[in-house]
């Protein structure tokens, strides 16, 4: 689970990099297409394909919870919906899968998630402060956020190894980014500020982090391990203030305990 925080969180940190030197559908498109080549070069002859009659399941699990999300999330970004919003839109998800999954649920673990969802407004506080209130931005967070609640509960009755269904998801995502590439702007500048980030979200993330979070999704409770994303931007806020030297707002401390807090009344015993 640390393993997982700490490489999701570091994505944030790539994507905003890479995304000075190329637009959304270019990242897209080079990102899972050096994951799909690495993961069907790692699994060699080893099966890489779902088991015959689940195909077409894993493909849909895989156009929502990846191709599907991503899309939304940068086209909302793209409409003036600012990262801190989105992230907070997305915070719902934890509570949705609770009410869609677990008939009977302790009033502590609720309260968990919406005390964990009340830091994550803190933490990205700032930038809720300046968020634009864009309608089309607005539902396309919202598509983005049913996208990974949906996908994520499909993915959960997938009873297969990751490496096994991640080739196929990946294969129909790049195949989906690529219709769009005529009708979205498509720039690459060549330069190093794209190729380290296009190699540590392509590999790190979508390939090493994405195999966590499936083996976690395979095997825990899917609210605890959808829980875990309200520590992505704990990570990130604090890698922006490692790395980039940018300040650490006090609202964004007292989030961060509140988060904590919240997990762990979570996954406390029932």
């Amino acid at each position: 689970m640390a393993l997982f925080v700490l490489l999701w969180g570091s994505g944030a940190i790539f994507t905003r990099w890479g995304l000075d030197h190329g637009s959304p559908i270019a990242f897209l498109v080079l990102r899972f297409g050096l994951a799909l080549i690495f993961l069907t070069a790692l699994r060699g002859r080893r099966r890489w394909l779902p088991a015959p009659g689940t195909g077409g399941r894993v493909a849909v699990a895989g156009l929502l919870l990846i191709s599907g999300y991503s899309l939304c999330y940068f086209q909302s970004m793209a409409y003036g919906v600012t990262p801190g919003l989105l992230a907070t839109l997305l915070g719902i998800q934890p509570i949705l899968t609770l009410l869609l999954t677990e008939r009977r649920f302790s009033p502590w673990r609720l309260a968990g998630l919406l005390l964990a969802l009340a830091g994550l407004a803190l933490v990205v506080w700032e930038s809720l402060a300046v968020a634009r209130f864009s309608l089309s931005g607005i539902l396309l967070g919202l598509a983005a956020l049913g996208c990974m609640t949906v996908g994520a509960l499909m993915q959960k009755r997938i009873d297969q190894a990751p490496g096994q269904v991640l080739p196929l998801q990946y294969a129909v995502s790049l195949v989906l980014y690529l219709l769009c590439v005529p009708f979205q702007p498509f720039t690459i500048e060549w330069t190093w500020g794209l190729l380290v980030p296009v190699l540590w979200l392509g590999l790190v993330i979508s390939v090493a982090a994405q195999l966590l979070l499936y083996r976690m999704i395979r095997s825990g409770n899917l609210v605890n391990v959808t829980s875990l994303f309200y520590l992505v931007p704990v990570v990130t806020v604090l890698l922006d203030y490692l790395v980039l030297g940018n300040a650490l707002p006090g609202l964004a401390l007292a989030g961060m305990a509140a988060i904590l807090a919240g997990l762990l009344l979570v996954f406390r015993r029932q």
